[in-house]
């Protein structure tokens, strides 16, 4: 009777795990389908926020209740004019301006301008004190409905927004599209070392709406 009644349970748990095996594979791809995604950088276009080979953990659900902001940095699928690539191909940049932003190279102190106000940029790329320029030529750019206009952190190494505007002088075809960001990156995540939360610089704060 003690044998009967021990086995019974064992026996209901070899019977459940594929259920429950199945119920966690489902819940993983639906979260990383709708809600949460690792992403690893391949470029230096973001360093030094972003080093190669990180990691970064994307929230895929928050542009869903609100725009994407100021000086978040963001996922998103590139233009095919951007990437060269017809089946499509994820970028990681900084959103520097929104729909209605006027951007402007460069202030006295060669600072860019949004909305007439100086923006800080202390996460742009430096290395052994030499500073990327916030922009290698001047520009005066507004913004258009429903578009972002997005930077890497390593300006001399990123295709962005202001490399396409040199090149296209088109400033829709120099931004991309709300509608295909995929998410925001908020925390980097691996290798453990350089874990960090990747919040909105304070520069940002001050920048008024157009």
């Amino acid at each position: 009777m003690i044998d009967e009644q021990t086995d019974k349970p064992r026996n209901s748990f070899w019977k459940e795990l594929p259920v429950l095996l199945g119920v966690a594979i489902l819940v993983a791809v639906l979260v990383r389908a709708f809600v949460l995604q690792t992403f690893f950088i391949p470029s230096p276009s973001m360093e030094n926020t972003l080093q190669i080979d990180d990691r970064v953990l994307v929230n895929k659900l928050v542009y869903d209740f609100r725009s994407p902001e100021r000086g978040e940095v963001i996922v998103f699928k590139a233009p095919t004019e951007w990437s060269g690539n017809p089946d499509g191909e994820d970028y990681i940049k900084r959103v520097i301006g929104v729909e209605g932003d006027r951007v402007v190279c460069c202030d006295e102190q060669d600072r860019l301008m949004i909305n007439g106000r100086s923006l800080d940029e202390p996460y742009v790329y430096s290395v052994d004190g030499r500073r990327d320029k916030p922009a290698d030529q001047e520009f005066d750019v507004t913004i258009p409905k429903g578009r972002l206009w997005v930077m890497g952190d390593h300006r001399a190494a990123s295709g962005d927004s202001l490399e396409h505007w040199e090149r296209l002088q088109d400033v829709d075809r120099a931004t991309i599209p709300v509608d295909d960001v995929v998410g925001r990156a908020f925390t980097v995540f691996w290798p453990v070392s350089r874990a960090t939360w990747l919040s909105v610089p304070s520069g940002f704060e001050d920048i008024p709406n157009p």
